[in-house]
């Protein structure tokens, strides 16, 4: 088994990092043979989409040295995710959406040919059989049925964006309300539910 571990804070004491931290630590005790693979999105240098992002619809034998060199950092990525059987993604919310390093990660992981092809039915996501689970932190509460809902362009985005490259498994565990009355009881719920989705996928590939 493998776990790609992905932080995109660029605050070492994060709260999203505390909680991914946590979900490994849970995870190498029922996987202790498991390998780990770390990304960090705030030492990670991760290049803008430039012109050199044309290259991604040529043969690769007609790239040129320019491009290979620009697309290295999106080669090693995608090679990440297609070696992971589980993604875990710390992600707190910035301004009602997600981190301008995880909008960069993305940018170079949606990408025609590796992880989302074209036929004739439309695109079709080729990352496929991965469980995903997104820890997130928030200042408020975005609970489904609620007025702040409509306020909340991170969850939406990232199912869909991850169901374009064929990431459909995905679970959510938010640790809400981080700056107001209930913080703690919050993110005491968010590492039970931690324990609680390591323990089901356990479940899962012992049976």
């Amino acid at each position: 088994m493998k776990l790609l571990q992905i932080d995109s804070s660029a605050r070492a004491s994060s709260i999203t990092r505390q909680l991914t931290a946590k979900f490994v630590e849970e995870w190498r005790k029922s996987h202790p043979g498991g390998n780990v693979i770390v990304r960090d999105l705030s030492t990670t240098v991760v290049p803008h989409i430039t012109d050199d992002w044309s290259g991604t619809h040529l043969d690769p034998s007609k790239l040129s040295s320019a491009q290979r060199k620009y697309l290295a950092p999106s080669d090693e990525l995608i090679e990440e995710l297609q070696a992971a059987d589980t993604i875990i993604i710390g992600a707190p919310m910035y301004n009602f959406a997600i981190p301008s390093l995880l909008k960069g990660w993305i940018d170079q992981v949606v990408r025609l040919g590796k992880t989302v092809g074209y036929g004739p039915n439309g695109p079709r996501g080729l990352l496929e059989k991965k469980r995903v689970i997104v820890i997130t932190a928030r200042g408020s509460a975005y609970t489904k049925g609620t007025a702040r809902e409509k306020l909340d362009f991170q969850e939406p985005y990232l199912r869909h964006v991850f169901g374009f490259i064929g990431l459909t498994d995905v679970t959510f565990i938010h640790a809400e309300n981080q700056a107001a009355e209930g913080a703690s009881l919050s993110l005491a719920a968010a590492a039970e539910k931690i324990g609680e989705a390591v323990a089901e996928q356990h479940g899962v590939v012992n049976a």
